[in-house]
C-alpha cells in the first residue's frame, strides 16, 4: 500500500511517498491531493524529519530507507550519488570515471546524466550535488534555481559561496 504525504519546503511543495518500508519517490509538486494521507507511517515521518533539518541548514545525521529501483546502471549512479558529502559537489564526467575504475565498464558522462535524471527520490538522493564541467549548473529537474538555492543552503553551511 502506497502512502503519501506533502511538504511545505522553502522551494515550494513536496511529495513525499512511501510503500511502508521505505521511501519511493519525493520532489515537488503542484497537485496538492496527498495533504493530509500516510502522516502515520513512520517512512514518512522519518522523511519529514530529513526535511525539517535538511531546511534549517544542516546535514541530516541519517538517511530514510529508501526503495528506488530501476535498472542496475541507474541504481548504481543513485548509490553513487548518496555517496558525494553535504556542501560538495561532483561532475557528471567524474561520475562516469569513478563508475568506470568501480565496475571496469566504460561509461559516458551523457548517460550518468540520464541516471542522475531519472532519481525518484530527490533532496536525499542528492542528484542536485552534480554539476557540469566548470562547475556549470545544468540539468535539474526541478529547475537551475530551485538547484542553486539547494548548492546555496549546503555551502553556507559549510562557510563557502556558490560562485
Amino acid at each position: 500500500m502506497e502512502n503519501a504525504c506533502l511538504y511545505e519546503s522553502p522551494l515550494g511543495t513536496v511529495i513525499i511517498k512511501s510503500d511502508g518500508n521505505a521511501l519511493t519517490y519525493l520532489g515537488f509538486t503542484e497537485d496538492c491531493s496527498a495533504a493530509g494521507y500516510g502522516t502515520e507511517d513512520p517512512v514518512l515521518r522519518s522523511c519529514l524529519e530529513w526535511l525539517d533539518i535538511y531546511f534549517g541548514g544542516s546535514p541530516p545525521p541519517f538517511t530514510p530507507p529508501l526503495n528506488a529501483h530501476s535498472t542496475p546502471f541507474r541504481e548504481r549512479v543513485w548509490e553513487m550519488l548518496l555517496t558525494i558529502p553535504y556542501g560538495t559537489v561532483t561532475t557528471y564526467g567524474e561520475l562516469a570515471k569513478r563508475l568506470e575504475e568501480k565496475y571496469g565498464r566504460r561509461c559516458s558522462a551523457r548517460a550518468v546524466g540520464g541516471a542522475v535524471g531519472s532519481n525518484p527520490v530527490s533532496l536525499i538522493i542528492p542528484c542536485h550535488r552534480v554539476v557540469g564541467t566548470g562547475g556549470n549548473l545544468t540539468g535539474f529537474g526541478w529547475g537551475l534555481e530551485r538547484k542553486r538555492w539547494l548548492l546555496e543552503l549546503e555551502a553556507h553551511e559549510r562557510g563557502r559561496e556558490i560562485s
